[in-house]
């Protein structure tokens, strides 16, 4: 063989090199893609839509994901949510706690849904009443409340006295009273972001979900500001002191006298009253006397 010809085979063997890490590049690529798209359709919430458009067919559903609970396929309807098993046969209505992160994720849900939503314990699907369908009704409990009307109701606290009383914040802020619970999670959220903002609290302990015990420990402390945000993080409250709680006596005997069943009660220094979580610029709005 020449020089010439040696020269040559070696300029066609690198072309067919080439050309080899060419196809075998596209190979790649185009198992990517296949996994990438393969993993955008979810067949686990595909199927789960058509099992839902049999068993719901009025109810629009607008999303389903079954990555977010393990077993549990989360349902967007419109500005709704609530759950169903793989199956499509059960239908879960309710609240979805993650106990190791401590997050409500029904609630986190339902506030990128609707920031203007007040939340409850569950979600309500917009079903007709002769729908025919199995009902996704809101859950009752603790700061399960409907959507807010445009002019806020109104309650006179003057019949609440000075005791049983829990204030923090800043002192010359402008002041809410919140009528809470230490084991909701709604409250919990509410406190946390009135703590940042400029505003005075006048937190006001009412057992809804049991947590008398826990109000007595926070308002017996002996800084009851650090033991309040104690209890809604969870943290245990050391040197437990006893103390005369009979102004959370005067709370509950308020709230059951007005109706208050459900927390938290936002009230304003005004009287005008909300009821259930406000995300922070709604909550800003209210107490500076605007429409939330």
């Amino acid at each position: 063989m020449s020089a010439i010809d040696s020269s040559g085979g070696r300029r066609e063997l690198a072309g067919l090199a080439l050309i080899a890490c060419l196809i075998v590049a596209a190979f790649f690529a185009a198992m990517i893609g296949a996994k990438d798209a393969f993993a955008a359709l979810r067949p686990a919430d595909a199927s789960v839509i058509e099992l839902l458009k049999a068993r719901l067919p009025k109810t629009k559903v607008s999303k389903v994901d079954c990555a977010v609970v393990g077993g549990l396929c989360e349902v967007t309807a419109g500005n709704n949510l609530f759950y169903v098993d793989r199956s499509g046969r059960y239908l879960v209505i309710g609240r979805v706690y993650d106990m190791e992160t401590r997050q409500d994720l029904t609630a986190t849900r339902l506030l990128e849904i609707n920031p203007d939503t007040l939340i409850g314990g569950a979600a309500k699907a917009n079903n007709a009443a002769d729908s025919g369908e199995p009902p996704i009704a809101k859950a009752v409990g603790a700061g399960a409340q409907p959507t807010m009307p445009a002019t806020p109701s109104r309650i006179s606290l003057d019949g609440l006295p000075k005791d049983g009383a829990i204030v923090w914040g800043n002192p010359s802020g402008k002041t809410v009273t919140v009528f809470s619970d230490f084991r909701c999670g709604y409250c919990r959220a509410l406190s946390n972001t009135l703590r940042s903002m400029n505003v005075r609290v006048v937190e006001r302990p009412i057992s809804v979900l049991g947590s008398r015990d826990l109000a007595n420990q926070v308002y017996c402390a002996k800084n009851r500001e650090t033991a309040l945000h104690q209890a809604y993080a969870g943290e245990p409250l050391r040197n437990a002191a006893t103390c005369d709680t009979s102004g959370l006596d005067a709370n509950e005997r308020f709230a059951r006298s007005h109706g208050l069943n459900g927390t938290p009660v936002i009230v304003r220094a005004d009287g005008a009253m909300i009821e259930g979580y406000r995300p922070k610029e709604a909550l800003a709005s209210f107490i500076a006397g605007g429409r939330s």
